[in-house]
C-alpha cells in the first residue's frame, strides 16, 4: 500500500543492530498482591470523578503486578491517572511512537512514505510485525526517535539501547501525550499523519483487539495497540493504549502492567479497568460484541536480552 495524500518521504539509511530473540521465560514468580491503588480523577461533570475513582480502585482490587492508568475525556474534561509516572518494559506499545517518528520525520523533510515504509508501517500496527519494526526501527535510528520524543513533549520516555526496541522504558503520562497528540490538531504531527495512524490502529486484526476496547459501545470508534513481553524478573508486562470517539465523548485510555503471572492475568487486569472506564463515561450503551476479546491473543515474541 502506497501512502501518498501529504507525507512527503524519501527512504532513510539503516543503522545499528537489531537484537536476538529471547526464548520464553519459563517459571516467572508470580508478584505478590499490589496494595491498594491510589487513583486520582478529576472532571468537569458532576459526580463522574467520584464515580472513575471507585469504580477503577474496585477493579484492580486483590489483582496482582503493578498497574499504571491513563484517562482522558475531552467532551467532560475528565482524567484519571494511577501511577503515572512509573516506567515500564514498552513491548509492542512502543510500534505507535515508531511510526509517529516516521511521519514526524517524514513532515519535517517535506516528502512521502514509499510503498515500502507504508507496508513496514501497516504489518507493524495492525499485525504487531516485529521484523517490520526492527527494519523501520534500524532506518531511523534513536536519535531520531529521541527528536521526536523531544518534539512531543514525551520527556520521560526512553529509547531502548541496542536495538532492543521492545525495552523502551514508557509511562502513562507520555502515552497519554502521544495519543492526545494522534487525535487533536497539533504542530508536531500533520494531519494526514494523525488519520493515518488513527486507520491503521483502527485495522488491529482481530485477535490483538483485547485490552482498552474491552466494554466499548458500539457507537464508539475504537483504535487500540497492545504489547506484551515475558521476561525472568517481573514476569508479563502486558500494555494496552486507545482511543475511543462516539457517544457524546471523545477519549484515550492507556493501562500498562507487569508482575503478572501469566499474560491472561495480565489482559485480565486491564479489561476489567476498561469495562469501568467505557461504563461510567456512556453509561447508556451497551458494549459491541465485535470488542469481546479473543482467548488466544496472538503476537510474536519480540527482541530483548536475555533474563
Amino acid at each position: 500500500m502506497t501512502h501518498r495524500t501529504s507525507l512527503r518521504a524519501r527512504v532513510l539509511p539503516a543503522v545499528a543492530a537489531a537484537g536476538v530473540l529471547a526464548p520464553v521465560v519459563a517459571g516467572a514468580a508470580p508478584a505478590s498482591a499490589a496494595t491498594a491503588p491510589q487513583v486520582s480523577c478529576t472532571s468537569g461533570k458532576a459526580g463522574l470523578a467520584a464515580k472513575l475513582q471507585k469504580d477503577i480502585t474496585t477493579a484492580l482490587a486483590g489483582r496482582a503486578g503493578t498497574v499504571a492508568v491513563g484517562l482522558r475525556d475531552r467532551t467532560t474534561n475528565t482524567t484519571c491517572t494511577l501511577r503515572a509516572t512509573t516506567s515500564y518494559d514498552s513491548a509492542s506499545i512502543v510500534k505507535v511512537t515508531v511510526l509517529a517518528t516516521l511521519l514526524w520525520d517524514a513532515k519535517k523533510t517535506n516528502r512521502y512514505l514509499t510503498s515500502r515504509e507504508a507496508g513496514l508501517a501497516t504489518a507493524m500496527i495492525t499485525k504487531s510485525d516485529n521484523a517490520a519494526t526492527t527494519t523501520l526501527w534500524k532506518q531511523l535510528g534513536v536519535t531520531k526517535v529521541k527528536g521526536f520524543l523531544t518534539a512531543a513533549g514525551m520527556t520521560r520516555t526512553v529509547p531502548g539501547s541496542g536495538g532492543y526496541w521492545g525495552l523502551t522504558q514508557i509511562n502513562v503520562t507520555d502515552e497519554q501525550r502521544l495519543l492526545s497528540l494522534i487525535t487533536a490538531k497539533n504542530t508536531v504531527l500533520s494531519d494526514n499523519a494523525r488519520a493515518y495512524i488513527l486507520k491503521l490502529m483502527g485495522n488491529v486484526v482481530t485477535s490483538q483487539k483485547w485490552g482498552t476496547p474491552a466494554g466499548a459501545p458500539a457507537s464508539v470508534s475504537v483504535h487500540v495497540k497492545n504489547g506484551w513481553l515475558q521476561r525472568a524478573t517481573r514476569g508479563w508486562r502486558v500494555h494496552s493504549v486507545g482511543t475511543f470517539k462516539g457517544g457524546g465523548h471523545d477519549y484515550t485510555v492507556s493501562v500498562l502492567t507487569d508482575g503478572n503471572s501469566t499474560m491472561n492475568y495480565g489482559v485480565s487486569t486491564i479489561q476489567a479497568v476498561a469495562k469501568v472506564i467505557h461504563r461510567d463515561l456512556i453509561p447508556a450503551a451497551p458494549a459491541a460484541s465485535r470488542y469481546t476479546p479473543t482467548t488466544t491473543p496472538q503476537e510474536a515474541y519480540i527482541a530483548v536480552p536475555r533474563g
